[in-house]
């Protein structure tokens, strides 16, 4: 196990890497001749926070024809975003209101996110992804990281085994803007799981730490990840203003700066131990410098900014398509070597 493919979480803003992963796999279609080649069938190992979550459960969803096959296309998972997020952030004008400035609980009815789940997942079980992979989430009540992976689900049976859509309904669960996700194993114990960008929006780290375990590996030299971002945000805030609103007002301008925060902390520290381990050009991160031509709050699905999302997302494949070149070359480089 030595390539990791990790997302990050960020909203309707999962367009941009989802648009990536469109490229990626139409470049492997295109350098293998394989019309039926998926990105699934190239990374060993797989994470995902909120929206990053959400794709990485589309490109391990299994085919109802074969299970070890993937069921869902990048492009048909990018379409879950483009041809439902108006749908998923809508809400009525007042509760919006409201929920900006802290008076509500939530923004948003998550019943329109949990039928969107319903319809492209029906009764897949977490067990049932056709790779390992961790997504990320938080328990409110027992205070610590939860984490929904594939390997165990199928190695403890039903106390550990999810269906995915409720893993995609808890990894989203973003404060202020979906409700608690009280979800069920499938042996039926309760877990309240709000966004695991709560503290890995970049989950690229818990990803590392998880499939290396084995206390033999301790230079893991063997190891690349590919870590897709939804975009640097330079947003700044008033400190002033900051500090003379009342503290309800200001709840999503925190949350805003803590998962950024987290973001940030999680590359700073692969990037230090992939340097400290010799093998800095095996972590790469992929994601726009800014995001200054859209707007960036996670709701922020217009048609119109989506199309601006798409737009941001075309131009950095653009600026970045010697770099994508070299990670497919590598892909396949390390796929055509795996033992048969």
């Amino acid at each position: 196990m030595n390539t990791i493919l990790s997302i990050d979480g960020g909203g309707i803003k999962g367009i941009i890497p989802g648009m990536v992963l469109v490229e990626m796999e139409r470049r492997l279609k295109e350098r293998t001749g394989n019309p039926e080649a998926y990105i699934a069938e190239y990374f060993d190992f797989f994470a995902g926070t909120s929206t990053g979550g959400i794709l990485t459960c589309l490109l391990l969803c299994p085919s109802t024809s074969d299970p070890k096959k993937p069921r869902f296309s990048a492009k048909e998972a990018l379409d879950l975003y483009i041809d439902n997020g108006t749908k998923i952030f809508s809400s009525k004008g007042i509760k919006r209101f409201f929920a900006n400035i802290g008076w509500t609980t939530e923004k948003y009815d998550a019943k329109i996110l949990e039928k969107i789940l319903l319809d492209y997942f029906d009764d897949v079980k977490l067990s049932q992804l056709i790779k390992p992979c961790i997504i990320t989430a938080y328990n409110i009540e027992l205070r610590k990281a939860h984490f929904f992976r594939q390997k165990v689900a199928q190695n403890r049976g039903d106390s550990r085994d999810f269906f995915v859509r409720d893993v995609c309904r808890a990894t989203s669960a973003a404060p202020t803007y979906f409700s608690v996700a009280e979800i069920h194993s499938l042996a039926g114990v309760r877990y309240p799981l709000l966004d695991g960008g709560i503290f890995a929006t970049n989950p690229s780290l818990s990803a590392f730490v998880e499939i290396k375990k084995d206390p033999e590996e301790l230079i893991p030299k063997d190891v690349y990840i590919l870590s897709l971002g939804t975009g640097a945000s330079k947003k700044a805030y008033d400190s002033d203003e900051i500090k003379d609103t009342k503290a309800l007002f200001v709840v999503p301008a925190l949350l805003d700066m803590m998962m950024s925060g987290a973001t940030e902390t999680s590359h700073f520290y692969m990037k230090k131990i992939f340097s400290f381990l010799g093998i800095a050009d095996h972590y790469l991160r992929l994601e726009p410098a800014n995001l200054q031509s859209v707007e960036e709050n996670l709701d922020a699905a217009s048609p119109k900014n989506i199309s601006k999302l798409i737009a941001l997302a075309d131009r950095m494949i653009s600026q970045q398509s010697r770099v994508i070149d070299l990670v497919i070359d590598n892909l396949i480089k390390l796929k055509t070597e795996e033992p048969h």
